[in-house]
């Protein structure tokens, strides 16, 4: 390398303001500062040198010594020119780097000592230095590749520079770089040191605008991804408006967009949703397609995927709501107030699937509303009589023209609510034929473990049905499905007794009518024993459907009793009940007044209540043969055909002549032939008339039994016997025979009429002989 030299002038100073000047680089810049004027004439009367070095602030106006770098460039002026407000344009060019050794002066003009550092002679390039080279001018390249701020001419031009120091500062020339940065390369006077610094620079300038780069490519795809969409959307509407279609079909994209963000949905939906959305857009308006999307899209949208009612976990207020609503019916009260004491303790659990069974009229659609009013609870009610078609439950697919969702999904929407009170009424009434088996669709909807994921075929996304309290009706469990029944709560709602019934009619349907027929509470007076005689004489049900019925009557026509004569008060007692309803419609068997052979009193279950048989048996001369009257089902045949052999069996012990079978025919009669009777409850009542009619001994006429007989004579259970208790009661019976495995239903009776009887409980038919029969000395004593 050749010889360095050290070299000082006094020159003038000029600080530079945000600008950096490098040996052998021309530079522009105004001059406006009074002492950078002065500094600039002093510079033009000497040999046209001035040192320019740059402020480390460029907001400072009046700079010191110490607000410059002590490192700079000394120039040479080339131009001037003069501009408008005194300021001066000056054009330098680069001649060598100086470091300031001393101030000589801050007034008028800054002027300073610099000492510069010359290299004479040529510069030794060893293989280490040449390597730097080839590796900074390569580097280079990729930066004009990367940054696009520099021409290709630049390039071509610092190629042909072989002087180390020269060719760094060119390089550093036509860099954009920070300040301090350029001020460190200024700063390294040692050529092969300012390579070093110029390299480090270089790389870390490549690897910011490479990032820079991507992160632009990125914001113009983005950028220009928006536009070709915005483009494409204005030329849409251009065209449709041309067409003379809908206008407004791209707000109402939009507008589908903004409820989709609004809307909770699940991912799985929201996927769907805007799936359709998209097929939407690219339609014609006009287009068939383009309204059942549409249609799709409003379906999934109304839904209540988030919204649900807030369960008022309230035990003792909803037990007050319950006995408001309702007279009796505990079993139904406690297992609601179950649940709701399980709500309050684990917020997790599941809908119950409760199954309401019991006949018509005794409240069972009532008692689902009022357990939603219970809990606080949207009420949905979807009747299931005579329902055949699957798709009234899981909808229709979409490929069909005019498909719609399931009654299910179309009542989850109407209630707007995804945890209401759902009835299935008259579940016993479904029915099924070449469209499908509902019953079969009702499993996933009333299965706990596979309702939270419900797919109706019209909506074709699961929805969960999990939170909703699902309640059916059923008037008897016969004709249910088994495997839906299996699923199903059963909770069994009995017919009300006359007490029950009395204290309804008082307390619910008569001030409900009086309501309804617009009279005041005095306008009409209704005795305690004519509502005994409405129910008694004039209703014959399980229920009070009917009950209410008749109320209503009496209440028309007391009002119109009220309108015409011109009275307050009307009065219905038992004397003049018949010129209100007419005459009596039904009577009830009452006790017999002696004892009778052959004649006993049986009970029975019906579907409004429990009623008494008086059955009959007569024996004639004949061959044996056994004949049944008054239209009996099979099972009541097989009932007398049993109880024939029993009797047969034990002949001896009966005191009965040996071939009675064979020289008597046998006549078993139920009166009332009208009305179908069948069941296994008159197995022992029809042996006890045979064996009465035989050995000639009477029956107990305070005695009433039921119960099915064996071949061995044992006694089986039968049901109903809270309502044939009842109908014993109301028949004037005191003593009934019961089987004994039916002991447990007896405190389902209640107390007022438990009191008024004598239950027995029987095992074999020797026991129901010995209280039936009225032997001779018992006669005797009657």
């Amino acid at each position: 390398m050749g010889g360095k030299k050290l070299k000082k002038r006094e020159l003038p100073l000029i600080p530079l303001r945000g600008l950096s000047i490098f040996p052998y680089m021309v530079l522009h810049f105004d001059v406006g500062r009074e002492k950078s004027i002065n500094a600039l004439e002093e510079a033009m009367v000497n040999n046209q040198l001035v040192f320019l070095t740059t402020q480390k602030e460029a907001e400072t106006d009046l700079p010191t010594p110490e607000d410059f770098y002590q490192v700079g460039t000394v120039c040479k002026i080339k131009q001037m020119l003069k501009l408008p407000e005194d300021a001066i344009r000056v054009l330098v060019e680069g001649i060598s780097r100086a470091k300031i050794t001393k101030f000589l002066q801050e007034d008028p003009y800054f002027e300073c000592e610099v000492e510069e550092i010359i290299y004479e002679g040529e510069i030794d390039i060893d293989k280490e230095l040449e390597a730097l080279m080839r590796t900074v001018t390569n580097t280079f390249e990729d930066y004009i590749s990367v940054s696009n701020r520099i021409s290709p001419e630049v390039f071509m031009n610092v190629t042909t520079i072989e002087e180390p120091g020269r060719l760094a500062d060119v390089m550093a020339s036509h860099m954009i770089l920070k300040i301090e940065q350029k001020q460190e390369i200024l700063e390294a006077f040692d050529p092969k040191e300012r390579l070093e610094v110029l390299y480090k620079i270089l790389l870390r300038e490549i690897e910011v605008l490479e990032i820079e780069r991507d992160i632009n490519v990125r914001v113009k795809k983005q950028i220009n991804k928006v536009q070709k969409e915005y483009y494409l959307k204005e030329q849409l509407k251009a065209i449709q408006e041309e067409l003379g279609e809908e206008g407004d079909f791209y707000e109402e994209t939009e507008e589908y967009k903004e409820r989709i963000k609004k809307a909770k949905l699940p991912k799985e939906v929201k996927k769907k949703v805007n799936k359709e959305l998209n097929r939407l857009f690219k339609l014609s308006p006009s287009s068939a397609e383009s309204g059942v999307i549409r249609n799709y899209v409003d379906w999934i949208l109304e839904l209540p995927w988030a919204k649900e009612s807030k369960d008022r976990i309230d035990i003792k207020k909803a037990k007050v709501i319950l006995d408001e609503d309702h007279y009796g019916l505990k079993d139904v009260k406690e297992r609601i107030l179950e649940y709701l004491a399980i709500r309050q303790l684990s917020k997790s659990m599941k809908g119950p699937i409760l199954c309401l069974v019991g006949p018509p009229g005794v409240g069972k659609t009532s008692i689902a509303k009022s357990i939603a009013r219970s809990l606080n609870r949207k009420f949905v009610r979807m009747s299931l009589g005579g329902v055949r078609d699957e798709a009234e439950i899981r909808g229709h697919r979409r490929t069909y023209v005019g498909a719609i969702p399931g009654r299910i999904m179309a009542s989850i929407k109407e209630c707007g609510s995804k945890n209401p009170v759902f009835l299935f009424d008259e579940i016993d009434k479904l029915s099924h034929d070449f469209r499908g088996d509902p019953a079969s669709a009702l499993l996933e909807v009333l299965d706990p473990e596979q309702n939270k994921e419900f797919t109706d075929h019209y909506l074709e996304v699961p929805f969960d049905l999990s939170k909703v309290m699902f309640i059916t009706t059923a008037n008897s469990l016969g004709t249910i499905p088994r495997p839906l029944l299996d699923r199903m709560e059963v909770i069994e709602v009995s017919g009300y007794t006359e007490e029950e019934k009395l204290k309804i009619a008082k307390k619910y349907l008569l001030p409900k009518q009086k309501k309804e027929h617009g009279l005041e509470e005095n306008n009409l007076q209704i005795s305690e024993q004519t509502l005994r005689d409405v129910i008694n004489y004039y209703t014959r049900e399980s229920g009070v459907r009917n009950l209410e019925r008749q109320i209503a009557t009496l209440c028309r026509k007391a009002a119109k009793k009220i309108v015409e004569k011109k009275i307050k008060i009307v009065r219905i007692n038992t004397s003049n009940l018949i010129n209100y309803l007419g005459r009596k419609k039904y009577r009830y068997e009452k006790i017999k007044e002696n004892h009778e052979i052959g004649v006993v009193t049986g009970l029975a279950w019906t579907r409004v209540g429990g009623d008494t048989l008086s059955i009959e048996v007569t024996t004639m001369k004949g061959n044996g043969k056994l004949v049944l009257t008054g239209q009996l089902g099979d099972v009541m045949k097989e009932s007398a055909r049993a109880g024939i052999s029993y009797i047969r069996s034990k002949i001896e012990s009966l005191k009965i002549p040996e071939d009675f079978y064979q020289k008597l025919d046998i006549h078993i009669h139920i009166p009332e032939g009208a009305i179908p009777k069948d069941g296994p409850s008159a197995g022992i009542t029809m042996a006890t008339a045979v064996i009465s009619e035989l050995t000639k001994i009477p029956i107990n006429k305070n005695v009433a039994m039921t119960g099915e007989i064996t071949l061995r004579g044992r006694v089986l259970p039968v049901g109903g016997i809270k309502e044939k208790v009842l109908a014993a009661n109301r028949a004037g019976i005191t003593k009934i025979l019961l089987p004994i495995d039916n002991e447990k239903d007896i405190e389902d009776i209640p107390e007022n009429v438990r009191k008024k009887l004598t239950f027995v409980l029987v095992e074999n038919m020797d026991q129901v002989l010995e209280h039936a029969l009225v032997r001779k000395e018992e006669n005797d004593e009657d």
